[in-house]
């Protein structure tokens, strides 16, 4: 046995004790090694077939329970393979970050769980979909999601006949995307995860109150924001309270006029003059440097402060105006230290970006969207052991998927003239026409309402037949 293959083994024993039953290591493991080996789909059926194909549907049926009706904590799995995996990712560099994000899964039809018409970020636009909110861990030579979670609309929150059909816990109410976030961040401060910077897109950043309770947790933030957010440029800045003569109360809030007003990022980046603005390099792409032009100016959000007692503190505004762009591109507000560097801001805002290949690398050879299943409960359990293999090949420093040397499991032979379900066979004479047996094309309409049969041969075993039935997602 290869070391690599005896710390898988050492690996499925840790998520072992995360699941629980001892008669879960079997699809567990099986589970996994489908996830990690090379295939178009990573759905329950196809990874059953590349695991043990003298025995598909056996298998099929255990890892389908497995992953969609047993009753084990995807959050103590994603403990159990962060465990594992951040010290190998710490040994090669500290967390520098904490990446919120959301991700998509368009689908059909409406029963799929949280399945809505919403923004898509896979597709760019709004459509049919799922989305989760997922919480990652970063650092200058890897990073790996810790936490992952559903997002429910608030229709399907509040539509009974749905939850119950999809097996959605009763504690589960609707949050939005940033208040997820925030309890992933409160989790992982409860089990001491390394602190790094949050860093986020504009759907978290631009949110005012997501950037408070940041800033109430002691936690600095690099996160983008929509060029119409409103500034106090420097050097401006809200009124003191109004004092009246007379008896009453003083006031307390703070005041505009007409002559003191913020204005929006975009307003304040385009009157900045060209030697604001410099070039600043973050890192090494696949076709040379990656580079841009970058201004930085410290300002102080304006967002509802006429109703503070006092003007909210200065934070950096970064601007990104690319090279040949009629107007800034990109906007990022940082409570970062007023003495940080222009570079050091513009790596933080750029290293937000290793999400996006995270992502692409967990759904394009992790199958982390190829689940079919509807229920809550399958949707959670598929997308933690998607991470926990990903978090494995991390661990690994291995490719993905792991097509060289560094990981090869044993496999099963494949039966001579096996042939998954559903595939089209290889060899056999095209028909040029169908329903040739005009007679029974017309007793067709006589059987639509007969009861669905299985067309899977039974397995013989010996002496006896037995046929195997199991359930399909």
């Amino acid at each position: 046995m290869g070391a690599s293959e005896s710390r898988f083994r050492g690996f499925v024993e840790r998520l072992s004790d995360a699941v629980g039953h001892a008669d879960r290591d079997e699809p567990l493991r099986a589970y996994c090694m489908g996830l990690m080996l090379p295939g178009d789909r990573k759905s329950v059926e196809p990874m059953a077939a590349r695991i043990d194909p003298g025995r598909v549907g056996a298998m099929h049926q255990a890892m389908h329970h497995f992953v969609a009706n047993a009753p084990w904590s995807e959050e103590a799995l994603l403990a159990a393979a962060r465990g594992w995996a951040l010290p190998a990712i710490e040994a090669r560099g500290a967390i520098r970050a904490w990446i919120v994000d959301d991700t998509g899964f368009p689908k059909k039809g409406k029963l799929s769980v949280g399945v809505a018409r919403q923004y898509c970020g896979q597709l760019g636009k709004q459509d049919n979909c799922q989305v989760a909110v997922s919480l990652s861990v970063a650092s200058d030579a890897a990073s790996l999601p810790i936490a992952f979670r559903l997002y429910l609309p608030e229709e399907w929150a509040m539509d009974k006949v749905r939850r119950r059909k999809a097996g959605v816990p009763e504690d589960v109410v609707f949050r939005t995307k940033p208040e997820i976030a925030l309890e992933q961040i409160d989790a992982a401060l409860r089990t001491g995860v390394a602190h790094g910077v949050v860093l986020a897109d504009a759907a978290y950043g631009n949110d005012t109150e997501f950037r408070d309770q940041l800033t109430a947790r002691s936690l600095r933030y690099v996160v983008g924001v929509q060029s119409s957010i409103t500034v106090w440029p420097p050097g401006t800045a809200l009124l003191p309270p109004q004092r009246y003569g007379g008896m009453g109360r003083p006031p307390k809030l703070m005041r505009r006029d007409t002559k003191h007003q913020p204005v929006s990022a975009k307003v304040l980046a385009m009157s900045l003059p060209a030697s604001r603005y410099r070039t600043v390099a973050w890192r090494e792409g696949s076709a040379g440097t990656l580079q841009s032009r970058f201004a930085a100016v410290r300002v102080r959000p304006a967002h509802r402060d006429i109703w503070r007692a006092a003007p909210r503190a200065e934070e950096w505004l970064l601007i990104e105006w690319s090279a040949g762009e009629s107007e800034p591109t990109n906007y990022f507000l940082s409570t970062a230290p007023a003495a940080t560097l222009i570079k050091r801001l513009v790596d933080l805002a750029k290293l937000r970006s290793r999400i996006e290949r995270d992502y692409q690398d967990l759904k394009q050879e992790l199958g982390l969207g190829h689940y079919e299943g509807r229920g809550w409960r399958g949707f959670h359990h598929h997308a933690a052991l998607s991470i926990a293999a990903y978090a494995f090949l991390v661990s690994e420093r291995s490719p993905i998927p792991p097509s060289g040397s560094q990981w090869r499991p044993k496999l099963p032979r494949r039966p001579k003239g096996f042939r998954p379900r559903g595939s089209p066979r290889q060899t056999g004479t095209p028909r040029a026409q169908f329903d040739r047996d005009t007679a029974l094309a017309d007793r067709r309409a006589a059987h639509r309402d007969a009861p669905a049969m299985s067309v899977l041969p039974p397995i013989h075993r010996g002496d006896s037949s037995t046929a195997v039935h199991f359930m399909t997602q």
